[in-house]
């Protein structure tokens, strides 16, 4: 009974314990793989914001020169900054559109910077000149940079919201089988429920019946079931005690038979 009992419990709990560890694994690798996804995504914005603000400053600056008329005063943008960053991003990058979408942007950022070294020549002329080749040809060079660099953080963001869903998904993903682990537990403990309530419980009230109705009526306690458990020895020695005991009474009922009788042959001869 002990080994039944025993090994029905230690099978709970294997289960139980391997499920745990195969959850936790999956939590972990999704967790580390989705985690790194989400990283990228945002280094991926904050360069593209950089680069969105490194071009409107230097953008600004262009504007605020406008009419000086002294080439000395046109800003300088660190080019080889500028396109290492692109690179960083541009390798940080793992959708074809967003590849795509980066390469717009630095197709548009050689346009924009191009046109702006028109201005060394442009900023001679006289300030309606000026203005006019800011607006007319350098302004529509810049809102077509922003306006990449716009869609770019777009995809980015795209992104970034499939991966977090992705990461949601994936802890629901990890948690099944800790779930079906639960679920799996209580059907075995319900079936070893089942099992001691069966073979257990049930013959023990079958030879506590058998008892009391040998002691309340005499009857000869007969009960017997299958196995070759602790249960089974000791019904069976429990059958042998009764039966021992019953035999004990008739005994004593023989005996007392046979005293009362002697005593009663005893009381005829002494009146005789």
């Amino acid at each position: 009974m002990s080994v039944k009992l025993t090994f029905a419990l230690g099978a709970i709990a294997v289960i139980l314990l391997l499920s745990s560890i195969i959850s936790i694994m999956e939590y972990r690798r999704m967790s580390d793989y989705v985690s790194n996804l989400i990283a990228s995504n945002i280094n991926c914005i904050n360069i593209a914001q950089k680069l969105a603000n490194e071009s409107d400053s230097y953008n600004l600056q262009l504007l605020a020169i406008i009419g000086e008329n002294d080439p000395e005063m046109i800003p300088e943008i660190d080019h080889n900054a500028f396109l290492e960053e692109y690179d960083s991003l541009k390798l940080t990058l793992d959708s074809r559109e967003a590849v795509a979408r980066a390469d717009s942007v630095i197709y548009a950022y050689s346009a924009y910077m191009l046109t702006s070294m028109e201005f060394e020549k442009v900023i001679m002329n006289d300030f309606i000149d000026n203005r006019d080749w800011y607006f007319k040809r350098l302004q529509p060079k810049y809102q077509r940079l922003k306006s990449d660099i716009e869609k770019l953080n777009d995809v980015i963001y795209l992104q970034l919201k499939e991966n977090s869903q992705t990461f949601q998904d994936g802890f629901y993903r990890s948690i099944i089988p800790g779930v079906v682990s639960v679920g799996a537990g209580l059907l075995l403990v319900l079936l070893l429920l089942v099992f001691i309530l069966i073979y257990y419980i049930r013959p023990l009230k079958k030879m506590l019946a058998g008892i009391t109705e040998y002691q309340a009526a005499g009857r000869r306690y007969n009960y017997e079931f299958e196995g070759d458990d602790e249960l089974v020895r000791l019904n069976s020695g429990l059958g042998d005690l009764i039966e021992e005991n019953a035999e004990l009474k008739k005994r004593v009922s023989r005996l007392r038979e046979e005293r009362e009788k002697l005593i009663e042959s005893t009381s005829a001869a002494q009146e005789l």
